[in-house]
């Protein structure tokens, strides 16, 4: 009797803990895959609101709403049924088409995404392979994948998941064809964004086989990224290769953006920590080597060192952007969420107009002049610099779409214990199943990055219990989080979690003090933050509407911008280091419809069919102490390089205004610093 006692008695507490344990709410990974940090939330799952749903209605007012009704690349685009362009531009549209619709829940955007999807969907063939007809390069169908998965998490279209089923168990049995040569070699992993999803719905084992062949198929970024090649040491000796062969490729900027990633995406499978730490030594050097203000590094074209004179390619700033927020959740680590925010609101909104109806291919930290002059860029071409329709290569005019919407999409995402987890901070709504599967909406009021206050409302039918994570930036000494007459003090860099049981109207406030820090940069300049944004000299500003080497076609509000400096720019600071607060003056002004805009700003107007200078000032706007440097000029048409700092003083001090770096079309952001030691008189 003892002996049958003992197991009756262990099956019933194994079956008693079953019944009990709490099934997730949304698909991490499965085995065996490694279990990741956080798990990104279903595409409609987190909205924009306040300023930021303003600044997404923009988008869809502008470029992304409207250029598939008059860019002849994507009006007679074979991937929606027409006989153009076959190649990745339609791709690379509905990649921030498709998360722009659902997020607004734009019934027009909507509809005219199912125009798109319906050819896509329809021309899936028995080998598995869909798309264009007349397209057999594989690389435009990892962009496609992308924007199948997004679009059946925001339809339920179950087509969707069968032609990417399809198309992965096409890539499983047919040859590996990932040359190191073409963009499809070098980008291979991308494919990996997808299938580690597709897994996540399925199970099915085939589908990690299939990413392991593309990982030992293609181009070794791992390996890439613990030599790398490219230093500052090869930009000054001119020895990057500034060309398209199998080397140049592992140059251009947008493949680094993409493939810093990979190591992190293969990571999940493998377990070994040395993909985890090449993920993270790829933004170290990158940082090191090539490193800008607004968190990105140079490519202007190629990389291209540290100097502000040297431009950035917009397809690598949203690229970059994307790869931070798959890192983010499988490794959860602060760091990136910091980086992910300094891209998003200083290099994004920096490098388009405040209406999204025109952006540049390559923008610049000190950006004094913008026209179709000469520059010293590594290999693009005179118009690189004009904010218009297409002023380079026309890949940004088609991937520029994707960065705000994707960066919405991951602002919040799942624990793996059920409950949720603010990212990155930013007026939005996330409805989601937390606990045993019951729904709750948390609002998130802030005027953040502008100011650092921020209020989480939740709602709920009914009490409930789960976990709520929020991150503290890595910049701030510490936040004040209160809530249920409960304060946490939460230092910088950590993550707070809070377990309690929520009912309808409970809130949550955070206060982020953003005091002024600087950093040091090229020639020892120094460029000013406050929370995530850096600042720039306003420079007065002439908008000069032009017809450059292509045809902008007149519509709507589609233009190109030069812009010239009407006030002085060169401007070193005068500013004590080991005190920057002395001197400098903050004011707070209302966000209004256009965040990212200030006085003089050339912005469309619906109503009355013609462009209108914006009277509104920047939400921020710091006041400091300058002095010119006669002797730094203009370049080759570009501001030259800051002289090095500290800079000997010659002249008298001037009162010089500074707003945030996305609110300047015109900009210096690494300023030099004159010698405070010789100005002991001004300083005290």
């Amino acid at each position: 009797m003892k002996k049958l006692f003992l197991p009756v008695l262990i099956l019933l507490l194994i079956l008693f803990e079953g019944c009990g344990k709490q099934e997730p709410n949304y698909k991490g990974n499965p085995a065996p895959l490694s279990v990741n940090a956080y798990i990104k939330l279903p595409l409609g799952t987190v909205k924009p609101s306040g300023w930021l749903k303003s600044q997404l209605e923009a988008q869809a007012s502008g470029l992304t709403g409207n250029i598939d009704d008059f860019w002849p690349d994507l009006m007679n685009s074979s991937w929606r049924g027409g006989n153009g362009e076959a190649w990745e531009r339609g791709p690379y549209f509905l990649d921030g088409l498709v998360p722009l619709a659902y997020q607004l829940d734009d019934k027009k955007l909507i509809e005219k995404v199912k125009v798109w999807i319906e050819p896509i969907l329809a021309s899936s063939i028995d080998s598995g392979w869909y798309g264009p007809a007349k397209n057999r390069d594989r690389w435009p169908l990892a962009v496609a994948n992308k924007v199948l998965m997004q679009y059946y998490e925001g339809s339920g279209d179950k087509r969707a998941l069968d032609v990417l089923t399809k198309y992965f168990r096409y890539l499983h049995d047919a040859k590996p064809d990932w040359p190191d040569k073409e963009w499809r070699g070098v980008r291979a992993m991308e494919n990996a964004v997808t299938g580690y999803w597709l897994f996540r719905q399925t199970g099915e084992p085939w589908i990690l086989e299939t990413i392991e062949s593309i990982q030992k198929n293609s181009s070794d970024w791992t390996s890439y990224y613990e030599k790398f090649p490219w230093d500052s040491a090869a930009s000054e000796d001119k020895k990057i290769p500034l060309n398209w062969g199998p080397v140049g490729l592992t140059a251009h900027v947008v493949n680094n953006a993409m493939a810093v990633k990979y190591p992190g995406l293969w990571y999940q499978q493998s377990k070994d920590e040395r993909f985890k730490k090449a993920a993270f030594a790829a933004i170290e050097k990158y940082d090191l080597n090539h490193g800008q203000a607004g968190g990105r590094f140079s490519g202007d074209e190629h990389l291209s060192g540290k100097s502000p004179a040297h431009g950035t390619e917009l397809c690598s700033v949203v690229e970059y952007m994307f790869s931070l927020e798959e890192l983010y959740a499988i490794f959860g680590d602060n760091s990136l969420a910091d980086r992910l925010e300094l891209l998003t609101y200083n290099s994004l909104p920096g490098t388009t107009t405040p209406d999204v109806w025109a952006h540049q291919y390559d923008q610049q930290s000190n950006q004094v002049l913008v026209s179709g002059a000469k520059r010293d860029w590594s290999t693009n071409f005179e118009y690189s610099n004009i904010y218009g329709l297409m002023p380079n290569f026309a890949c940004c005019l088609a991937n520029m779409h994707q960065g705000w919407p994707k960066f919405v999409e991951s602002m919040w995402m799942a624990t793996n214990d059920n409950g949720l987890a603010l990212v990155t901070y930013g007026p939005s709504v996330v409805k989601a199943r937390v606990g045993r599967g019951q729904n709750v909406t948390i609002t998130e009021e802030t005027d953040y990055p502008f100011k650092g206050q921020v209020k989480l409302t939740i709602s709920s039918e009914k009490k409930v219990k789960f976990p709520l994570s929020i991150r503290i930036p890595g910049w701030a000494k510490e936040a004040k989080i209160t809530y249920k007459d409960k304060t946490l003090n939460a230092k910088g860099g950590s993550e707070a979690r809070i377990e309690a049981n929520w009912k309808n109207g409970d809130q949550v406030t955070i206060e982020i003090p953003m005091e002024l820090r600087s950093e040091r940069r090229f020639n020892n300049s120094m460029s000013l933050l406050r929370g995530p944004l850096y600042f720039s000299l306003r420079i007065d500003k002439e908008f000069t509407s032009v017809k450059i080497n292509y045809d902008n076609f007149a519509y709507k509000g589609s233009v190109d911008w030069e812009i010239s400096p009407l006030s002085p720019w060169n401007y070193g600071l005068v500013i004590d280091p080991k005190n920057i607060n002395r001197g400098l003056k903050i004011t707070e002004n209302p966000v209004g419809k256009y965040a990212f805009s200030d006085k003089g700003d050339m912005i469309w107007s619906v109503e009355s069919g013609k462009y209108i200078a914006s009277e509104s000032d920047a939400p921020v706007i710091l006041t400091a102490r300058g002095m010119r440097i006669p002797e730094w000029e203009i370049v080759n048409n570009s501001a030259d390089n800051p002289p090095l700092s500290p800079v000997k003083p010659e002249g008298s001090t001037e009162v010089i205004t500074l707003v945030p770096y996305g609110c300047a079309r015109l900009r210096i952001t690494e300023f030099p610093v004159m010698d405070v030691v010789m100005m002991e008189d001004i300083m005290k």
